[in-house]
């Protein structure tokens, strides 16, 4: 039924994420769930009324997703999302891949949702993972293959490519790949070589997905002091008084790896007073920032501890 080139592809995927995270974040190891039957995947395409990209089919077979939304595991389970996320303000999105049940459940709300509004339902979208905090959802087109995020305008059906159309290919008979296949490989592959790392949060862990190496990460070292810098796009935030646009979050993160210098003297630890820093689009100026340390923070660094300013 599946081409053995995929069932070793999809197998490979699958093995390998659960090694990564069994090494650096087995406490989300549990909310990965055993892999469907053929059964439970046509009874899911029953009840979508369309059917699934075969490479999403495979990879139901060997794991279901992440355990479901559950009211009394919400506080424990919210941040174990494998997708990861980020954090900003009081904004918190981590994504977890859904299970088939909970794909089926959030894709049929979403289509009424659209009923409702009387806006034309997606093409055989199907809603694939999504965020235990502030809501953020990917969306899969079961028809063309391609994979969406929501923008804050996702109640009235706006969406954006995740993943380059000319890459995916459904319907190839030797090795089919669709964008949701691909951009679990690619998340991987950014785990796998510390592009994307696991953070804490509150008194959790989560994979933050604030890039931490180049090309996506400027770093430099001043006086001892290394600063990295890098952003994530949020297309799910809603910018208030600025429609058509969308966000992006900066993390400007500071450490000292051994030793902070000034004037030839080598201190233990060091106090952010001020922070200035240009954001630049290509060679346009976005931001010139000016300000204290941290507002309501006396920011203290020392030798093995890192302050995160998001």
């Amino acid at each position: 039924m599946y081409p053995l080139p995929l069932v070793k592809r999809v197998k490979l995927f699958w093995s390998s994420l659960k090694g990564w995270i069994s090494e650096n974040f087995p406490e989300a190891l549990r909310t990965l769930s055993k892999g469907v039957s053929e059964a439970q995947i046509r009874s899911a395409e029953d009840d979508l009324g369309f059917k699934l990209p075969m490479p999403t089919k495979l990879l139901y077979r060997f794991c279901n997703g992440q355990l479901p939304f559950s009211k009394n595991e919400d506080v424990r389970m919210a941040p174990l999302g494998i997708i990861g996320g980020y954090l900003f303000y009081n904004y918190i999105v981590n994504v977890h891949l859904s299970s088939l049940e909970q794909m089926v459940e959030e894709t049929k709300e979403f289509n009424f949702h659209l009923e409702e509004q009387g806006l034309p339902i997606g093409p055989n979208l199907a809603l694939v993972a999504s965020s235990w905090y502030h809501p953020k959802t990917f969306l899969l087109n079961c028809s063309s293959g391609e994979l969406y995020v929501g923008t804050a305008n996702l109640s009235a059906g706006e969406m954006m490519p995740c993943v380059p159309k000319s890459l995916i290919k459904p319907t190839n008979s030797d090795m089919p790949q669709d964008g949701l296949l691909l951009w679990l490989e690619e998340h991987l592959r950014r785990l796998q070589n510390g592009m994307i790392k696991i953070r804490p949060l509150k008194t959790s862990r989560y994979i933050c997905l604030y890039p931490e190496a180049s090309p996506l990460c400027s770093s430099a070292v001043t006086n001892g002091v290394k600063v990295r810098a890098s952003a994530v796009f949020v297309p799910e935030h809603p910018c208030r008084g600025h429609v058509g646009t969308h966000l992006y979050s900066y993390s400007i993160r500071l450490s000292v790896p051994e030793a902070c210098m000034l004037g030839g003297v080598y201190f233990s630890s060091c106090q952010l007073h001020s922070r200035h820093w240009i954001i630049r689009c290509k060679d346009t100026v976005v931001s010139d920032m000016h300000g204290e340390g941290v507002i309501g923070e006396v920011c203290w660094n020392r030798k093995g501890k890192l302050i995160s300013v998001s």
